[in-house]
């Protein structure tokens, strides 16, 4: 079973986007910041990592950066998932080595289609 970590600081985001994956089968691990996303990553080796942009201590951009950037994690695809819709940040997130990027409000089966997808890919 595939596993999906999802970085979100708002609990109520992190718990809806974490039951829609949990629902479509996968197992879910969760973080509320980039700090805590990098200590998961290491621990829980996940398959694909769902992130918010605007975060505390950490943004989703320096979080994308540093997971592209490591050898043991630049081939894990991220899905931005952020309220930042504007084309530019869409822009913005795929140079930073986002896989994808989805704008909220988003539809569940847009994020679970593109989150299936990039495993299968």
């Amino acid at each position: 079973m595939s596993k999906v970590l999802v970085v979100e600081d708002s609990m109520a985001q992190r718990q809806m986007i974490s039951d829609l994956l949990e629902d479509s089968g996968l197992t879910v691990e969760v973080a509320s910041n980039g700090v805590e996303a990098l200590k998961q990553v290491e621990t829980y080796a996940p398959d694909i990592v769902v992130l918010d942009i605007v975060m505390p201590q950490m943004n989703g951009y320096e979080l994308c950066r540093r997971l592209k950037s490591d050898p043991k994690t630049q081939n894990v695809p991220v899905v931005m998932c952020s309220s930042k819709g504007e084309e530019f940040d869409r822009y913005w997130g795929m140079r930073q080595g986002a896989d994808a990027y989805i704008a909220k409000p988003f539809q569940p089966m847009e994020l679970i289609g593109t989150v299936k997808q990039l495993l299968r890919g």
